[in-house]
């Protein structure tokens, strides 16, 4: 799946990624990133979901 980073909390290292395919953002941990990705707001990305305790969450996420 892709989306656009929308928020990005570098402190907290936890983000949301915008998709036209969900009607929710889809939250993120910098432990989700693939590798040595380093994302910020409006960075492109790919990834795939899973269940998390408060709903989906990405994972696998790579810089588009």
């Amino acid at each position: 799946m892709k989306g656009t980073v929308k928020f990005f909390h570098d402190q907290k290292r936890y983000g949301f990624i915008e998709t036209e395919e969900m009607d929710d953002d889809v939250f993120f941990h910098e432990d989700d990133l693939e590798g040595d990705v380093e994302v910020g707001e409006d960075d492109e990305v790919e990834f795939e979901t899973e269940e998390g305790d408060k709903g989906p969450k990405a994972v696998n996420v790579t810089e588009v």
